[in-house]
């Protein structure tokens, strides 16, 4: 199964995300994001795939008053969701398609998307509207998970439902948003994209804590589109598939608090 469920954030997914995922994992790289961004010195920033805004608010709060951020993300209650927990001072939101972006060439200084780039279906045409939009000399800068085994609690989420669903694991997470980490298939992206500049790939290792297992088992089986996997295969299993899931992490990092190895690759180029 993959295809639109896969991007399809739904019912209460946005809320459960924003609750229990986003402090999870990706706290740690929306901090080192806006560091980045701070780093360039943007005057105009767009951010596409914003989800919930947890970048947004990173950047809202560490640039400076004059820096305009527009953020936006082709899904209505994701966005939705951000607007309503918004941002220490104005920021546009706007809905918008990352493969068909509603600006004017040369508009902005940096796009910017976090953990967003795994979910588009045609990524160099994502990559060249970055670039339309980008001013000369401007910056991509852009997230996505490292490999599923470098990321522990997801690897076991995943390793655990397979247990429950033999025939027909669930494969989600190790699908997309840990499917898209090879970095010469990233490079080979961006340069079909337009980008005639290299990119530069960090590797940014952090950690994921919780006071308990409990925590990421609900934050990746009901607050992601994983949930639309496991209702699909059977609806009546949700609250199964999260006990097993808790148990699996359990099992591995104890019954107290929990602390399990999150990786990304953070992608920065120049649009030359």
């Amino acid at each position: 199964m993959s295809g639109n469920v896969d991007s399809r954030f739904a019912g209460s997914i946005p809320e459960l995300y924003d609750t229990w995922l986003v402090p999870l994992i990706f706290q740690p790289y929306a901090a080192d994001l806006a560091e980045r961004v701070l780093a360039l010195a943007p005057e105009r920033i767009l951010e596409v795939a914003a989800g919930t805004g947890v970048a947004t608010r990173a950047m809202a709060a560490s640039l400076p008053a004059r820096t305009a951020i527009t953020a936006t993300d082709l899904n209505p209650t994701m966005l939705d969701r951000a607007a309503s927990i918004g941002t220490r001072r104005p920021v546009e939101w706007r809905e918008a398609d990352a493969e068909r972006l509603p600006f004017a060439d040369g508009s902005f200084d940096a796009v910017v998307c976090q953990f967003g780039v795994m979910f588009f279906p045609d990524r160099p045409r994502a990559f060249a509207e970055a670039r339309r939009v980008l001013r000369p000399g401007g910056t991509l800068l852009l997230s996505t998970w490292d490999r599923i085994e470098d990321n522990e609690f997801a690897d076991d989420v995943t390793a655990a439902l397979a247990t429950l669903f033999p025939s027909d694991p669930p494969r989600f997470l190790a699908r997309t948003p840990h499917g898209y980490h090879d970095p010469r298939a990233i490079a080979h992206d961006i340069a079909a994209g337009g980008f005639t500049s290299p990119a530069r790939i960090d590797i940014v290792t952090a950690r994921s804590r919780a006071v308990s297992a409990r925590i990421p088992a609900l934050a990746y089986c009901q607050g992601t589109p994983l949930r639309n996997e496991i209702e699909a295969l059977d609806p009546a299993r949700l609250g199964e598939a999260t006990d097993v899931a808790e148990a699996a992490i359990a099992r591995r990092f104890g019954a107290g608090d929990v602390d399990g190895k999150i990786q990304a690759l953070v992608v920065t180029v120049d649009s030359g």
